[in-house]
């Protein structure tokens, strides 16, 4: 698929906010096309520090909240911790759970499991934690949702404590109003509340319960730094939650990232060590990528009890086991994503769906736990907003992954009368559905959508032109300095035209790496290019531009003459100790007078 390449339009006056902040031109520029360009704006991002995080008591009903869980500690009454079975859910029940057993309190976890229950609260569940004697609920990562369920806790006499991040409930009128559903809780924390004044939104759930036990240690007199050892947990849930790397966000991923390095979880330390990621610097990458889809597996084949016994063991030998069990599990997965994606494409390709612009895909086979994973590797390959619905236990159930451009939560809102449930953010969404309303929500998001075609052309943006000749370990260090990348502070990238490429290899097993050598202008200096996955798109262009047999020349020898364009990230290439640089190519095209 051909993606547009846009250069973003920087109107700062780049060279001045260099000079004062004290940072080369291409950080400023970076900054710049991210909104940064004030100097304390500047010097908070560089510098992440604790003493930056907000005040959480600037959250609505966090005061209320916190008093509720200290009383019940004080009163010695039965808590239980509602947590979720996504990487999120787990590690904000483990920072609520560990935190609050430190308070001194009774407390149990309950984590529903993904078949059973389902996504969020589940009444059976609320009237089994009454019958084993549970008179406080405090809920993590979810409960935003749960009016029926909080309502009949209330009615067994339960306390509730919401904490959640999600988009909140709403009932759109004629006029276009909106009229918020809050759940009639004891206490509902969720920055994204209208009237919560909380300054920073972005929060996931694992960060609203780091708030939480922040204020919790402080009504017990700890002193705060204790409460700082949960910020290497609320890392992994912000990464894997895909929320934005901004202000406090960045705080937390880019000190919890210097804590997992150093980490003294045994649980944790035994699922780095079965990744084969021990003695390496663990970013954001291996969190999103590694660590978090083995946590997350845990929850979609078994059940995500076994990655919080992962986190909470103490015994290394059986936190090697737990770590070899999730990194298997995770393989499994692996396996069943790729089996249902290609079921699906044939699917997709061998019928009218892929004139939608926005795909809903039943497809009774697949497991209901990968379908969210699915959709996103369909978004991905259509750059269209992909619904996979799979058939569940009780009735089909579905998960959607949404482009930029396309609020998947907002215009599910407007085909709720379709589905028995549903929720989720802009870009992803579950929902459960009679078999019956499938094709009717597919005919109605699509009557409903406004995207253009202009929308369903992927982009790629690129934050400046960089020549390849002023590439440099210092630029290297500066563009490592703007870590942790992610959604809202993502790796940039840059651009540069009519490079000469005067060799070309093929690499890997499949021969699909694609392997560029390339002259500096002006000079016999060359640097090499590497294009992961790229193989079988160049030799596609080189057939399309020179046809077979010129195709073969290029192919065949050694050396060739090329004009190339480039988005790419410079980085380094270490090979028996020698560090050189080297581009990693996001996207390529033959310059326009090769043609």
């Amino acid at each position: 698929m051909k993606r547009r390449w846009m250069l973003k339009r920087c109107n700062k006056d780049v060279k001045y906010i260099s000079k004062k902040a004290g940072i080369s031109e291409i950080m400023a520029t970076i900054l710049a096309n991210r909104g940064i360009v004030e100097e304390k704006e500047i010097r908070d991002f560089l510098n992440p520090s604790v003493d930056n995080l907000q005040d959480p008591l600037s959250m609505k009903d966090m005061e209320k909240g916190t008093d509720i869980i200290y009383k019940a500690i004080m009163d010695n009454k039965n808590i239980a911790i509602y947590g979720d079975y996504d990487v999120d859910g787990v590690m904000s029940t483990y920072i609520l759970y560990c935190g609050l057993l430190k308070c001194g309190a009774k407390v149990k976890y309950h984590i529903p499991d993904r078949i059973e229950e389902g996504y969020g609260i589940n009444i059976k569940s609320i009237e089994k934690l009454k019958e084993e004697g549970c008179e406080v609920i405090i809920t993590c990562d979810n409960g935003i949702s749960a009016l029926a369920q909080v309502k009949r806790a209330k009615e067994l006499g339960i306390a509730v404590v919401i904490t959640d991040h999600h988009h909140i409930f709403f009932e759109e009128r004629e006029n276009g109003e909106k009229t918020y559903l809050i759940p009639e809780a004891d206490a509902v924390i969720d920055p994204k509340q209208e009237d919560c004044s909380y300054p920073f939104k972005h929060l996931c759930g694992a960060g609203v319960a780091f708030k939480f036990i922040q204020v919790l240690y402080k009504k017990f007199n700890f002193k705060k730094e204790q409460c700082y050892k949960f910020i290497q947990y609320a890392a992994i849930g912000t990464i894997c939650d895909i929320v934005d790397l901004i202000d406090e966000n960045r705080i937390i991923v880019k000190k919890g990232l210097d804590m997992i390095n150093n980490t003294e979880n045994l649980g944790l330390k035994a699922l780095i060590e079965e990744t084969s990621l021990k003695g390496k610097n663990i970013t954001s990458y291996h969190i999103g990528f590694i660590i978090g889809p083995c946590i997350n597996a845990t929850g979609r084949l078994k059940s995500a009890v076994l990655a919080l016994e992962l986190l909470l063991c103490k015994d290394a030998e059986k936190a090697g086991k737990l770590a070899k069990k999730l990194h298997e599990l995770n393989i499994q997965r692996q396996d069943m994503t790729v089996k249902s994606l290609n079921n699906i494409i044939d699917k997709v390709e061998n019928s009218n769906l892929k004139r939608d612009k926005v795909l809903v895909v039943y497809e009774k086979e697949t497991h209901e736990s990968i379908a969210g994973i699915v959709a996103g590797r369909l978004k991905d390959r259509y750059n269209v907003p992909s619904i996979v619905i799979t058939s569940g236990r009780i009735m089909s159930k579905g998960s959607g992954r949404s482009i930029e451009g396309y609020n998947m939560f907002e215009e599910l809102v407007k085909c709720k009368e379709l589905m028995e449930k549903f929720g989720g953010h802009p870009l992803a969404a579950g929902l459960s559905i009679t078999e019956e309303n499938i094709n009717r929500l597919r005919e109605n998001l699509n009557k409903n959508c406004n995207l253009t075609e202009e929308d369903l052309i992927p982009k790629i943006r690129i934050d400046k032109k960089l020549p390849l000749e002023n590439i440099s370990f210092h630029v290297l260090e500066d563009i490592k300095k703007l870590e942790p990348f992610g959604k809202g502070n993502s790796t940039p990238l840059f651009g540069e035209k009519n490079i000469d490429v005067f060799k070309i290899y093929f690499m890997g097993k499949d021969k699909n790496v694609l392997k560029l050598f390339c002259r500096l202008k002006n000079s016999l200096k060359k640097i090499d290019a590497i294009a992961f996955d790229g193989g079988e798109k160049f030799k596609k262009l080189i057939l399309e531009v020179y046809g077979s047999s010129g195709a073969n020349k290029i192919f065949n020898n050694n050396f060739t003459s090329l004009k190339m364009d480039f988005i790419f990230l410079p980085c380094i290439n270490e090979f028996n100790g020698v560090k050189n640089l080297q581009l990693v190519i996001k996207d390529f095209r033959l310059t326009s007078k090769n043609k």
